[in-house]
């Protein structure tokens, strides 16, 4: 894909009325009329349809000051000997229903962390989408383990359950779903096929918090699951992450992984505590532990997730309705098993031949003009060219034969996704904090460009 590449972190930091629509949700065709100078597009000097900023992000309130200040004042920054991560781990444990919960420094750190727990290393594949942050390849490379890529589901941006079959090899040691933009992956046909092969499945939830599969938070359902609380993430405290599951001996082996190797061992209440030993260091491990700072800060913001989440639905559900009536424009589908999305990013595809032949980007700058902030997505992470260079380091040539590292590219051919990069438009999740008539602007930008798009073409 030609073109900026936008990651997960583009949206950081984020009544001209829909012409006929009704709170109904379904918009009324605007007659092609002959174009006046304020219908103009903006990009040709017109007035946009939208000139107030969408929500900001992240938002403060006063108990989020509050808070911070405790912290401040206790003197005890880091989570040994403080408390209000474990605090955190609580809630969180509770609010997911998952029997433990991990706290660590990043999203990143908890996939890196999960992947040790479950024993992934040299000579091991992992299987992973091509459509998602790098983070979930560089774990695995962390690892000194494989990559391999299952194509994409175009109409759901997630990866196809039926790649994995065809991708798997006696060498496969895990799945790594990612429930990208708060969408969900369809779990059952994922857990079936890998409890079937004997594969583990971390399922990274890190634009997922709250969303649901069959009425279960994910992150509940795989062996681990992961979530990232960097500051983009609709539950934020700059960085951090955290992991959850139901087994008693990974949650501990994550929690001393993270906590430099020290020993551990889970309780039936969910406590994760200091396992009494001769040694004080039981494993290799690392310090990817959450401070008390972003604990707290995570306590305060976690208070108004719930209301956040059903506002993000409600908005992005009369969106859907009104780009329904649009030609070209196809939302991103949810599974039959979705039945709560988080809407971390909005995605839905752009079929320039429904606007006279306009190509993305140009209908993307077309759109910004308007005052609708939007991003074409990832470039296909399977093709990118520090994967090669990676595994042609001195560490991988040794670790792998050199027919496996000169096969991988062939065996890593997306061409689902290649067509998704191509097609991909993202709204990211601070706009839809919004109210009503900011989806009828977002509509209307589009309906306008649509109408209008012969003008731009060759320009």
């Amino acid at each position: 894909m030609k073109g900026r590449s936008w990651s997960r972190r583009f949206f950081l930091g984020a009544s001209a009325a829909f012409a006929g629509t009704r709170l109904t949700g379904r918009a009324a065709s605007a007659p092609l009329t002959k174009t006046t100078r304020d219908d103009r597009l903006a990009l040709l000097g017109g007035t946009p349809v939208r000139s107030r900023p969408f929500s900001s992000w992240p938002i403060l309130e006063d108990g989020d000051r509050k808070i911070w200040k405790e912290v401040l004042e206790t003197r005890r920054w880091n989570r040994r000997g403080g408390s209000y991560v474990e605090r955190f781990e609580a809630e969180w444990r509770e609010r997911l229903g998952a029997k433990y919960v991990v706290a660590t420094s990043s999203g990143t750190s908890a996939l890196y962390t999960s992947l040790n727990a479950l024993g992934v290393g040299p000579g091991d594949e992992v299987i992973v989408p091509p459509y998602t942050f790098v983070a979930t390849i560089n774990v695995v490379l962390l690892c000194h383990a494989l990559p391999i890529f299952a194509d994409s589901d175009r109409e759901t941006s997630q990866l196809d359950p039926s790649r994995i079959e065809e991708t798997a090899t006696e060498r496969t040691r895990a799945v790594i779903p990612v429930h990208l933009g708060g969408n969900v992956c369809d779990l059952d046909r994922i857990l079936k096929i890998s409890r079937r092969r004997g594969l583990k499945v971390v399922e990274d939830a890190c634009q997922a918090h709250l969303a649901e599969w069959r009425g279960r938070p994910v992150g509940t359902l795989g062996d681990l699951g992961c979530f990232s609380f960097q500051a983009s993430k609709n539950l934020n405290c700059g960085e951090g992450g955290a992991i959850s599951g139901d087994d008693p001996e990974l949650a501990a082996t994550c929690t001393s992984f993270q906590d430099a190797g020290r020993g551990y061992q889970a309780t039936s209440e969910g406590r994760l505590e200091r396992a009494a030993a001769p040694l004080a260091h039981v494993r290799s491990g690392d310090n990817r532990r959450l401070t008390e700072f972003q604990g707290a800060l995570l306590l305060a913001q976690l208070q108004r997730l719930d209301a956040q989440t059903r506002l993000r639905r409600e908005n992005a559900a009369y969106l859907t309705r009104l780009f329904h009536e649009i030609p070209g424009i196809e939302p991103s589908r949810q599974y039959e098993g979705c039945t709560g999305n988080a809407y971390h990013l909005y995605m839905f595809r752009y079929r320039p031949e429904a606007f006279a032949g306009l190509p993305r980007n140009r209908f993307l700058e077309a759109l910004r003009a308007e005052g609708v902030r939007c991003s074409p997505g990832y470039r296909p992470l399977n093709r990118e060219p520090f994967l090669e260079q990676t595994l042609q380091s001195r560490a991988f040539r040794r670790i792998y034969p050199e027919r496996v590292l000169k096969e991988w590219p062939e065996r890593n051919r997306c061409p689902e996704n290649d067509r998704l990069c191509e097609e991909a438009v993202w709204l990211g999740q601070s706009v839809f904090l919004g109210s009503r008539s900011d989806m009828e602007e977002i509509g209307a930008a589009v309906r306008k460009v649509s109408r209008q798009a012969s003008t731009l073409v060759g320009s």
